[in-house]
C-alpha cells in the first residue's frame, strides 16, 4: 500500500505492507472456526473412508505431520493424509535433481513415491483436508500463502520473506492461479501481492475461486 504525505511542500509516498489487524482480523479468525468446523462436521464420514483406504494400499499411519513454518517464522506441526508410501521422506534427497520447479520448492508431476491412493488424494486435494485442524488451532488459515517446510523456508530470498507476515492457509491466490503449474517466482509474487492487499472480500473471492480448481484438479500434483 502507498500513502501520500508533505514535509512542507515536499510530497513523499510512504510505502507499507497491509497485514491482518483490527476488527477485520477478528472475523476473518472467526470465519476460519465456523467454516472450517462445519466442514470438518460435514466431511467426517469421508474422513473415515479416505483412513480406512489408506490402511488397506499401504502401511504407514493415516496422517502425514511434518515441520511447517508459519506467521513469522514459528514452526507447526502440518496435517496431511498420506498420499505416499512410508518413509517417503527417506528418499527426497535422491530425487531432488527431478524437481521441476525451479527454486527452492521441491515438487515431481509424477512423483514415484505416491501410493494409488495418493494420486487420487492429490489430484483433487482430498489430501489437504485435515489442515483444517491446523486451521481451528490457529496455525493456519482458510486463506493465505501455501506454508513451506522447514529446509524449504530457511531457503527463501529475503524478498520473499513478507509472506510470513500472515498466517498461511489451506488456499491462496498461488493455488487458484496455477498451482504447481507456477514458476517459483510467479508463485511467490502471487503470495506477496496477497499479503499487500488481504481483505476479507479478497478471502471470500478466493474461497469460491477454489471450488472450480479443486473439481477440476488442475495444477495438482
Amino acid at each position: 500500500l502507498v500513502s501520500l504525505n508533505y514535509v512542507g511542500v515536499i510530497p513523499l509516498l510512504a510505502y507499507f505492507e497491509k497485514s491482518e489487524h483490527g476488527a477485520e482480523s477478528w472475523i476473518k479468525r472467526l470465519l476460519d472456526i465456523i467454516i472450517s468446523g462445519l466442514i470438518l462436521i460435514v466431511f467426517s464420514p469421508l474422513f473415515i473412508i479416505v483412513a480406512f483406504v489408506i490402511q488397506l494400499e499401504s502401511l504407514g499411519p493415516v496422517l502425514y505431520v511434518s515441520k511447517r513454518c508459519g506467521r513469522k517464522g514459528v514452526i507447526f506441526d502440518f496435517y496431511k493424509f498420506r498420499s505416499m508410501n512410508q518413509n517417503a521422506d527417506g528418499y527426497k534427497d535422491a530425487l531432488k535433481d527431478k524437481s521441476e520447479v525451479k527454486g527452492p520448492i521441491f515438487k515431481i508431476r509424477k512423483d514415484p513415491r505416491l501410493t494409488r491412493v495418493g494420486k487420487f488424494l492429490r489430484k483433487y486435494s482430498i489430501d489437504e483436508l485435515p489442515q483444517l485442524i491446523n486451521v481451528l488451532k490457529g496455525d493456519m488459515s482458510l486463506v493465505g500463502p501455501r506454508p513451506f517446510p522447514v529446509e524449504e523456508s530457511q531457503q527463501i530470498e529475503y524478498k520473499h520473506i513478507p509472506r510470513l507476515n500472515i498466517k498461511p492457509g489451506i488456499t491462496g491466490l498461488a493455488q487458484i492461479k496455477g498451482r504447481s503449474d507456477l514458476s517459483f517466482s510467479h508463485w511467490m509474487r502471487w503470495d506477496n501481492w496477497y499479503v499487500n492487499n488481504w481483505s476479507l472480500g479478497l478471502d471470500v473471492k478466493v474461497l469460491l475461486w477454489t471450488i472450480p480448481v479443486v473439481c477440476t484438479g488442475k495444477g495438482a500434483y
